[in-house]
């Protein structure tokens, strides 16, 4: 019998995850297929007004030659936020084209190009928004160098989009300069532009999507070329859903970044990690897109004297971008202490060979900055990428 191969005795209870529902008729599941103690159990069910899909975690009885539902479990954390990534994973649109999309609405260029500038409904607020949007991105000049270079850095990773929330929640200005919310003030005035304030609006709209996101939506980070194209006719109410396509873009990075930072393995508790886009203008006031992924560990050293073990922090950089001159470059640092180590890839061989005669320059200013340079390499080609799986470990609780 299945039940006794179980070794569940009758009366006891044990949690159990709903594999599939087999056969459902007229709302109710008349079949599951039951994870239960590392088996899987097929039980013909009748358990009311409850429901249940796949991915649902039950409490079950024993009560002789039968499983009683004790009742469903909460979803975890992990599953939820597992089911929201997994919902705005289809619906995508790239930063870098979307926001060239916008920045063509305000060149003259642009008043023969596309409809959305002839249109009417585009009113002097929503043009307002989208300049003040555009006016935050940083330039090629502002991150190259100079002495407010490190605080232009700073800036542009607080501004990604990523910490909006948090920063409204800690009472942040609503108006401050952050991409989630200068795109969400661009919906709002296009939205009040026909009329309409109400940003339930929004979701009613299919988002627009971009395919490459679609095929490898978790595979980051990655340098992207930004496609040659020109921006093309949109209304109004196009735009609306090229904006919720970005918007649910860097949603998609922060419910990334939270699935990654709640991963428990072996090892004990996932390092913190940040997943981020962070988009910024060429020299030729293009704009591009690098990928940023940040971790952090804490480690332990060696025992001290009253046999306390201290713990070490340890950060970890990788950064993809592609730039127009260079072509596509990876980075991948890690800080522990004072002790730096880095490697770096580039695709184009006359790249790899600048790169390589400039590592000297590199390891004596980082050496001036107090830091020691324990590795430093260049490579012809690209890392293995990182790719997230929402596999069912991802979303359940073990029994």
């Amino acid at each position: 019998m299945q039940l006794d191969q179980l070794q569940l005795a009758n009366q006891a209870s044990a949690l159990a995850r709903v594999s599939e529902v087999v056969r459902q008729s007229q709302d109710k599941v008349e079949q599951l297929v039951l994870e239960i103690r590392g088996r899987t159990l097929s039980v013909n069910s009748a358990i009311g007004e409850t429901q249940l899909q796949a991915g649902d975690l039950v409490k079950v009885m024993r009560a002789g030659n039968e499983l009683q539902l004790l009742g469903k479990l909460a979803p975890t954390p992990q599953a939820q936020l597992a089911s929201a990534l997994a919902q705005r994973l289809p619906w995508q649109h790239r930063l870098d084209t979307g926001l060239n999309q916008l920045m063509a609405v305000l060149t003259p260029a642009a008043e023969q190009a596309t409809a959305l500038v002839k249109s009417p409904e585009l009113t002097p607020a929503a043009q307002q928004a989208i300049a003040k949007l555009l006016a935050g991105l940083p330039t090629q000049g502002n991150l190259a160098g100079g002495g407010d270079a490190t605080a232009g850095i700073k800036q542009w990773l607080a501004e990604s989009g990523l910490f909006a929330e948090t920063r409204l929640a800690r009472g942040g200005d609503p108006l401050q300069s952050d991409l989630k919310l200068a795109l969400g003030r661009v919906v709002a005035s296009l939205l009040a532009s026909q009329g309409d304030d109400s940003l339930a609006q929004l979701n009613r709209l299919t988002p627009l999507t971009s395919p490459e996101l679609v095929q490898a939506p978790l595979q980051f980070p990655t340098a992207q070329q930004t496609p040659a194209q020109k921006a093309e006719m949109m209304s109004v109410g196009q735009t609306l859903r090229m904006l919720a396509g970005m918007l649910n873009r860097i949603s998609v990075n922060q419910l990334h970044s939270q699935t990654l930072s709640s991963r428990a393995s072996a090892d004990g508790a996932a390092p913190a990690t940040w997943v981020m886009e962070l988009p910024w203008l060429n020299t030729e006031a293009e704009p591009r897109l690098a990928q940023l992924r940040l971790e952090h560990y804490e480690q332990e050293a060696g025992a001290e004297r009253a046999g306390a073990r201290k713990r070490v922090a340890e950060w970890r950089l990788t950064l993809a971008i592609d730039l127009d001159e260079m072509g596509p470059l990876y980075f991948e640092v890690a800080l522990r202490q004072h002790q730096l180590s880095a490697q770096v890839w580039a695709e184009r061989q006359s790249t790899l060979d600048r790169v390589t005669s400039e590592l000297g320059h590199l390891r004596q200013g980082l050496n001036e900055l107090g830091l020691e340079v324990v590795d430093l390499e260049c490579h012809k080609g690209q890392p293995e990428a990182a790719r997230t799986q929402l596999e069912h470990r991802l979303v359940d609780i073990k029994a």
